[in-house]
């Protein structure tokens, strides 16, 4: 919606793609090695896309470029650059160019480059990142970019937990983080865990992307990564702000109007044509779950809830 905006470069899911331990290391990173962990694959998605699962965040053109689904390519070229160009091969090959010949710097600095040299080469002076679950790692993101303003858009926790469930990317890592058991069998006892081995019908990624994990697990997750993020908000002052999804869903042009206010941004048409996106946020699931595993989904989310003022899950229907 922010990229119907002239002025803005949007850039969708970059930092979840990144090596969690590199992406914001401190030491000087030379250009080579810069451009090494910027146009990485990520396994998990690669481990995902292999079955045939879908990715709705993926939307490079599979079979018009050099990429197959299912092979290892770089994040960035799944998601992001396809968004911002017709052709996101000969774009990916320009940032590797930039990226090599960058001077050593810390991370964060070449990805402050990096980002520029991608919102100029778009023709628009302004940036912004989204990344879904960067909340946890808030802290992190506000050392490494001091002068940037971060939005958190929030949703009902067990819509959320339950969204994730449903969102492959998504249930890989957090069934193994949560050691789930699939099919009544403990996560230890599934065998190696083979990222980048051809997929088998009983190997254990394939066991559980065809799992159910219980959903409590997900909400744990949910509390959890705000607990770890929201420590941050506070030493940010003015330069953080909320947005609850249900409100962007029921007001888009006040919700998107306060966005571009916050970010600085320029009003104009770009707020209609942003707010024509809006299609509804589908049906709830949890009414659909068995009074049980409902309660315990919620009172897995309570927490997160409390952190965002949230009401409790069960007083919202």
């Amino acid at each position: 919606m922010l990229a119907e905006c002239p002025a803005v470069c949007s850039l969708f899911e970059v930092l979840n793609g990144l090596d969690a331990a590199r992406r914001f290391a401190r030491e000087p990173l030379p250009g080579p090695d810069f451009a090494r962990l910027l146009l990485a694959e990520q396994p998990f998605l690669t481990a995902v896309l292999r079955r045939g699962y879908p990715v709705e965040e993926v939307v490079y053109p599979f079979g018009r470029g050099r990429f197959r689904r299912g092979e290892p390519m770089p994040y960035l070229a799944a998601a992001c650059l396809p968004r911002l160009s017709e052709h996101p091969d000969a774009l990916l090959d320009a940032l590797r160019d930039f990226a090599r010949a960058l001077p050593p710097a810390p991370a964060a600095a070449q990805l402050r480059r990096a980002f520029a040299w991608l919102a100029a080469r778009s023709g628009r002076p302004l940036w912004i990142e989204r990344s879904g679950s960067s909340v946890e790692y808030l802290p992190a993101l506000a050392a490494a970019f001091p002068g940037a303003r971060f939005l958190h858009l929030h949703r009902d926790g067990p819509e959320t937990a339950l969204s994730m469930r449903a969102h492959h990317a998504y249930r890989l890592p957090i069934a193994l983080l949560y050691r789930a058991p699939v099919d009544g069998v403990s996560a230890d006892a599934l065998g190696p865990l083979e990222l980048a081995a051809a997929p088998r019908p009983d190997d254990a990624i394939s066991r559980i992307l065809r799992a159910r994990p219980p959903a409590p697990l997900f909400g744990r997750y949910w509390s959890d990564q705000l607990a770890r993020g929201l420590a941050a908000r506070g030493a940010l002052g003015a330069r953080y702000a909320e947005l609850a999804f249900e409100d962007l869903l029921a007001r888009p042009r006040d919700a998107l109007a306060r966005v571009a206010a916050f970010f600085g941004l320029p009003p104009g048409p770009w707020l209609e044509r942003a707010s024509a996106l809006v299609r509804g946020g589908g049906p709830r699931r949890a009414p659909g779950l068995a009074a049980e595993e409902r309660a315990a989904l919620e009172a897995a989310c309570a927490p997160g809830a409390a952190l965002l003022g949230r009401a409790p899950p069960a007083a919202l229907g």
